[in-house]
Order: C-alpha cells, then structure tokens, then sequence
C-alpha cells in the first residue's frame, strides 16, 4: 500500500506542477453515493458557467450518468469509469488532462467516486479537496471518516431542509466537526431547492484567480 500511496504522491506532484502552470485551480470533490455531489455541480455550472471556463471530470465506477446531466452546460467533460475501483487516482487524472485545453481553463471539478474512504487517501494534485455530506446519511460522518474532513478545505452539509424528517443532529455534527478540524467553512445547503448556495458561490468564486474571469 505504501507502495502504491508513493507512486500516486509522485504523479499527482506532476499534476499539481502543470495546473500552476497552467493557472488552473482544481476542486476534488468526495461524498458518499446520493450526497448530492452532481446536483451541486449543476447549481454551479449554472451559476458560474458564464463568469468562468469550467471543465468537469467525472469518476464512477461503470456508467456515464453523471455526465449527461451535465452536457447541458456545454462545458467540456472527461469520464473516467473506474471498473469497481473505489476511488479516482492521480494517474487516471494525468492521463485525461490532455483532453482539456487548460490554457483556455479556469477551474477543474472532480467529481470523485462516491466513497469517504479511499478518495481521502489518495492525492489527485487538485488544489483543494471538498467534502460533501446530506442529512439524510446522519450526523456521525466526521467522527467515522475524520480523515476527509481533516484534510478538506470546505465542507457542504446538503439536504438541510430534509432535518426535520431525520434524526440529524445539527448540533452534534458541529460539534464532532470542530474537534477534528475547528477552522473549516462550512456550507449549509439545499441543492435542490436552492437554500444556503449563494454563500457557497460567493467562497467558490473567492478560489479562482481573478485573472480567470470572463469580459
């Protein structure tokens, strides 16, 4: 494993390397399946697609679903079908940066295999990672999977206005949250219904360049 964990931190050193060349800022982005991770891609290509040059790629293990949600945004779009792999690596990554004209990019999602575990593990060279969990999952996520949360830049709790039909703690996420890492933003939202993105959009925009907007 060892091994394996060493071989990936050199390839994602690459990718790191050539998207600051570049000037491109990319965003992995790890949640459980059904978290919301595609919806709030929509939300955000919807907000930001004409404000910045956007590309996508999307990790699943055998379908391109995903993806075809978000065609319509006519952004450019990789999928990586991993297989029964749990999770995106940074040579999968390298190998279809090339299908992306990254002197014409802004910023780079990923939208990670739905898994808390084994994304966290392994460095892809994005900027950032971003940790998304919904309400529906529960509120002991952080204390199981502490390592995401450890290491994630931002944290999207979505699904916010499914709490009073769970037995979601607010409290106690907060709570377990700040234990393990007590400077992290986080976002409370409704993909769906739209509540709580707008400071979501405002962080998002405050991590791209500001040479990368739009005229």
């Amino acid at each position: 494993m060892k091994n394996i964990l060493d071989r990936n931190q050199n390839k994602a050193d690459e990718v790191r390397r050539l998207l600051r060349m570049k000037n491109v800022v990319m965003v992995n982005l790890i949640s459980s399946p059904g978290a919301g991770k595609t919806t709030l891609l929509e939300r955000t290509c919807e907000e930001l697609g004409s404000t910045f040059r956007m590309g996508i790629i999307e990790g699943d293990i055998t379908t391109d679903r995903d993806a075809q949600r978000l065609k319509k945004y006519n952004i450019p779009i990789v999928v990586i079908n991993t297989e029964g792999g749990c999770h995106l690596d940074s040579h999968s990554i390298f190998k279809v940066l090339g299908s992306f004209d990254l002197d014409n990019l802004d910023v780079l999602f990923v939208e990670n295999v739905g898994n808390l575990i084994c994304p966290s593990q392994f460095d892809l060279g994005e900027t950032f990672k971003l940790a998304m969990i919904s309400t529906a999952e529960g509120d002991d996520k952080p204390v199981k999977y502490p390592m995401i949360f450890r290491e994630a830049k931002a944290v999207l709790l979505n699904k916010t206005d499914l709490i009073p039909y769970t037995n979601f703690s607010h409290s106690g996420f907060m709570e377990d949250l700040k234990k393990i890492n007590d400077r992290i933003p986080v976002f409370e939202v409704s993909c769906t219904k739209g509540d709580g993105l707008g400071k979501w959009f405002e962080w998002i925009r405050a991590q791209i360049p500001q040479s990368g907007i739009r005229t």
